[in-house]
């Protein structure tokens, strides 16, 4: 199916089918057409939460940080040989040995039905089929799932982010949307942490109150195209509909905020690197950032693409190739050592991530008591093109970790029963996420 795209200062695209008249839907909408996506245009609006969660009054908040490395891992490094919490480390787990006891390594886990090889990593978190379609859809990612349940407590219900691209993402809105993510951490910081003048807040409120009268306008040129189209027109205006309702109460809750002082931070902004070659720099700050917006309460929801497959090669001690064509090693000893070199500086830096939740303090408990972190791939082997027995490191959150959870390695346990038992943490009441049969079989909650 073909689609045409527009854009605005409001989101980042919405997509119209040619049977219906670009021209005439654009003429009737003016810039609204792209307002439906309003998950781009929150992180303007950052801001800082009260500590209390609407799910159990007077808890402290619960947060969930998903990472994918789009190009996976080498797994005979990665997966340990045994299973249960007596299994003996990996090489790449050792560098995780200070904090074994703190995450759950999985294997014998994948998405149902999701094939296509590097397009896969749109699912990460959808666990949406068959990617690699003429006809694929994605459906809502878990971390906007949470958003539109848990989001209205922050001023920011989700963050997107990415290393090395502005274009693939995690986060998928409820119509299947991309959600741009953004590269700049510097900018992010700039949206959480610096408050505008009261000049610079007015002028946002007023975007706001005429983004709203401009949603007016636009269910009125829609309903009038919903009269006069055929049934797919009227099932994509449907699907139009619904975006503008969640928009505009997002909206509402957004103008509340602006007039909220953000939270102060001792930590200077943070500056990224402008070469992609400094790829774990920048995934070190994107690190740093994910930190800081927990501990301001600024988001209970963050995503990460680490996007592998779009790095040159690595300022990385002895990388001399890109990472896409190391990732195609053929058993060469020279390019899995390089990807060894590689796979090693991501876990030191994950190592980095978790000793630095811990060094946070929420009452008797720590940040990564507090923060359920995903770690993993939607590549099992990128060598081989493959998205079964994908790399998953889970950890923090409130549970019982310290073990390794091996499943059938020929006929995969679905990895969405994880998200099940993610949102359920969060106190969501939710029994089954795309292609889940339950919770995960193994994790227990502290």
């Amino acid at each position: 199916m073909k689609t045409t795209t527009a854009q605005s200062p409001y989101g980042p695209f919405i997509s119209t089918r040619r049977p219906l008249s670009r021209r005439t839907f654009l003429k009737g909408s003016g810039v609204a057409l792209a307002l439906p996506m309003l998950d781009s245009m929150l992180p303007s609006f950052a801001r800082a939460a009260e500590s209390t969660s609407p799910l159990a009054p007077g808890a402290k908040p619960r947060r969930m940080f998903a990472i994918c490395q789009n190009l996976g891992v080498l797994p005979d490094l990665f997966f340990p040989a045994n299973a249960g919490r007596d299994y003996t480390a990996s090489p790449y787990l050792n560098l995780l040995q200070e904090h074994r006891n703190d995450f759950t390594v999985m294997s014998g886990v994948s998405h149902p039905g999701v094939d296509g090889s590097h397009t896969s990593d749109i699912c990460f978190l959808t666990g949406a089929p068959h990617p690699g379609s003429s006809s694929f859809r994605n459906t809502i990612s878990l971390d906007q799932f949470v958003g539109e349940r848990i989001g209205i407590m922050t001023r920011f219900p989700s963050i997107t982010l990415a290393v090395n691209t502005r274009s693939r993402s995690l986060s998928y809105s409820g119509t299947g949307v991309a959600i741009p993510p953004e590269d700049k951490a510097a900018e992010v910081f700039k949206q959480l942490f610096l408050q505008g003048t009261p000049q610079q807040i007015e002028a946002q409120v007023r975007q706001l109150d005429t983004g709203r009268s401009i949603l007016d306008a636009v269910a009125d040129h829609a309903k009038e195209l919903q009269r006069k189209g055929g049934p797919r027109d009227r099932e994509r205006l449907d699907q139009y509909f619904t975006s503008v309702r969640d928009l505009e109460s997002r909206m509402t809750a957004s103008r509340g905020w602006e007039q909220k002082a953000k939270p102060v931070v001792q930590e200077a902004a943070p500056v990224d690197p402008s070469d992609p070659a400094d790829y774990m720099k920048k995934t070190e700050v994107m690190y740093a950032l994910a930190r800081l917006s927990f501990e301001s309460d600024s988001t209970r929801a963050i995503t990460l693409m680490l996007d592998s497959v779009g790095s040159p090669a690595l300022n990385v001690k002895g990388i001399t190739d890109g990472y896409h064509n190391l990732s195609h090693h053929g058993r060469s000893d020279d390019k899995r050592g390089q990807l060894k070199a590689l796979d090693d500086a991501h876990m030191k830096l994950l190592a980095k991530l978790f000793t630095d939740l811990k060094a946070v303090r929420e009452g008797s408990e720590t940040l990564m008591d507090r923060t359920m972190v995903y770690f993993g791939s939607n590549m099992g082997d990128a060598n081989k093109h493959v998205n079964t027995n994908v790399p998953v490191i889970f950890a923090g959150g409130g549970f019982k970790h310290g073990q390794h959870l091996a499943f059938d390695l020929e006929r995969n346990y679905p990895l969405p029963n994880l998200f099940v038992s993610m949102l359920q943490r969060l106190g969501i009441e939710q029994d089954k996420f795309s292609t889940s049969t339950g919770t995960l079989r193994g994790l227990e909650m502290t």
